[in-house]
């Protein structure tokens, strides 16, 4: 089956207080138009489902593709980014080198784990497997976030640091996958359907 992997767009900027619970921002007006571009792109793909994580900035992303092909988006779980319990989501490009997010990654990069990375990379490798297994012989859209897609790669790639991967907004990755247990990883964040959508960090 092909997995067409999509990073979500850019969403909101959202900061909450001590106890209101975790952020789980939407999308932005540039995020919106990121989405619609990514629609544009995969529409003619001929896919099968859309599944996203149950995070509003991969629901939002992946509902406009939904909507042009008649499908309800799949939503899981188990494709949540590694921080999703966190209070806070600041764009990367919104950061600077003293912000609290990059500081915490320059003294420990593996902060964004919150403390259990192997279960998070256990958790992403078995909700792509238990996809394969529930749609063999299909092309389907998954929306995610970026540490899910850096942590698969570096899982099928069977590299040292997820954190060498990052995709942009809407990168399009494709990965062949068959019931036997074999993935080919056939395209890397594509972008050029979003380019003139995308701004980079500051640092």
């Amino acid at each position: 089956m092909d997995l067409i992997i999509v990073r979500h767009a850019r969403p909101e900027r959202e900061e909450k207080s001590e106890g209101e619970g975790p952020a789980d921002p939407g999308l932005s007006q540039t995020g919106r138009m990121q989405a619609e571009a990514v629609a544009d792109f995969l529409e003619s793909e001929n896919l099968d489902h859309v599944i996203s994580s149950s995070m509003k900035r991969a629901y939002q992303t992946a509902d406009p593709l939904a909507q042009r092909l008649g499908f309800e988006v799949i939503q899981r779980d188990d494709l949540r980014e590694s921080d999703h319990n966190s209070s806070a989501y600041v764009p990367v490009e919104e950061m600077t080198l003293d912000s609290p997010t990059v500081q915490a990654y320059i003294n420990d990069p593996l902060a964004m784990f919150e403390g259990d990375y192997e279960g998070f990379r256990k958790r992403v490798h078995e909700a792509f497997d238990q996809i394969v297994k529930d749609f063999p012989s299909q092309k389907v859209a998954v929306v995610c976030h970026g540490m899910v897609i850096a942590v698969y790669l570096q899982i099928l790639w069977g590299l040292e640091n997820p954190l060498s991967i990052r995709s942009d907004y809407t990168g399009v990755t494709r990965v062949e996958a068959s019931g036997s247990g074999l993935r080919t990883v056939r395209s890397i964040n594509e972008t050029g359907h979003v380019r003139h959508l995308l701004e980079r960090p500051k640092f």
